[in-house]
């Protein structure tokens, strides 16, 4: 097994025990901070784990919302199956489910 690292984005949640519950309310929150975010970005930023995150945005959050980065990202292990190749190496499987196309012979 591989031990792959993946996290936990709990904005929404440290937002909805602070009563915030509109994505916008952040905006100038953020930009009192010196953080210029659009509505959209603090939108997907609520809404979506981020994959990079700047230092003045993650500061902004905490001091925003009051906690630490430890409240906003909870980290957790997402173990992978492995498959020995024939040269004693290891890869990943693929384990996530794929849509199946059925083609019938008398249709294209």
């Amino acid at each position: 097994m591989i031990r792959k690292m993946g996290f936990t984005w709990r904005l929404r949640l440290l937002m909805a025990e602070r009563e915030m519950f509109q994505t916008t309310d952040l905006v100038p929150l953020l930009a009192e901070r010196g953080v210029k975010l659009s509505r959209e970005q603090v939108y997907r930023l609520v809404t979506h784990p981020p994959q990079r995150l700047s230092m003045d945005t993650l500061v902004a959050l905490c001091d925003i919302l009051q906690c630490t980065p430890n409240d906003l990202i909870e980290p957790r292990v997402v173990n992978q199956q492995v498959r020995r190749t024939a040269e004693g190496t290891s890869r990943p499987v693929d384990i996530t489910p794929r849509r199946t196309v059925v083609r019938r012979p008398d249709r294209p």
